[in-house]
């Protein structure tokens, strides 16, 4: 059954307390786009958005993150629909985070590594809470913030997570992220239809001819970065497609 819900997720990518993007999840080729991270979800929100996808990078890179989680609990506070992740190891984090509003909590590294843990999320917080965020390169699962192989195949781990209960996840092509070279749909779609998750694609978004495209192969949502960051692609118009 494919999603009943296509959404349009603007990133807010934190690192240091600003929002930044990276070029292929690399640490050390990052932009700074703001200081104020709240000004831009306040931004995306009046623009249309119902949900905003943020990433702690600082927490997925193991730096110091205290400033990452002020800025968190500021765009919570704004009545924003807020799915959230990055170096989440540990079912205990679950409830700090949805304490303060966050309505879906993201596993990455630990969905490939920790599959028992991930399991008992989901039996204790449900499907629609606990969700996956994979990342691959050439079909291949990448984890620690993207920077390892798990040398298995991302479709094969999909079909893990969907057994265990997991329902949604994101998939990042990581040689395209923070591109802008165009998301692969067809690697999402291939996730969706093999594991049965509802998968989002993520990463080179760059026209509203994709957001359309992902819409008509049944996806459940499409992530936007750089390309709103930018002014490559309008957000009310994105919501539009």
């Amino acid at each position: 059954m494919p999603p009943s819900e296509f959404v349009v997720f603007p990133a807010i990518d934190l690192r240091d307390g600003k929002v930044v993007r990276l070029i292929q999840g690399d640490p050390n080729r990052q932009t700074v786009y703001s200081n104020d991270p709240a000004e831009f979800a306040a931004r995306w929100l009046d623009y249309g958005a119902e949900w905003l996808h943020i990433v702690n990078l600082s927490a997925a890179f193991g730096e110091e993150d205290t400033a990452n989680l002020k800025a968190l609990e500021k765009i919570t506070r704004l009545g924003a629909r807020v799915e959230y992740g990055g170096g989440l190891r540990a079912l205990e984090q679950v409830s700090r985070f949805t304490d303060i509003g966050v309505q879906r909590v993201f596993f990455g590294t630990s969905a490939a590594e920790q599959p028992e843990m991930l399991a008992e999320a989901v039996r204790e917080f449900g499907p629609q809470l606990i969700a996956a965020d994979l990342a691959a390169k050439d079909g291949v699962l990448m984890i620690k913030a993207w920077q390892q192989s798990a040398e298995r195949r991302v479709n094969d781990v999909g079909k893990e997570l969907f057994q265990l209960g997991i329902r949604h996840c994101v998939l990042t092509d990581v040689a395209r992220d923070g591109s802008g070279h165009g998301v692969n749909i067809d690697s999402a779609k291939n996730l969706q239809v093999e594991s049965g998750l509802d998968v989002v694609a993520s990463g080179g978004v760059n026209s509203y001819d994709e957001i359309l495209t992902a819409r008509e192969a049944g996806l459940a949502g499409i992530i936007l970065g750089r390309a709103l960051y930018e002014g490559i692609l309008d957000l009310r118009r994105c919501l539009e497609s």
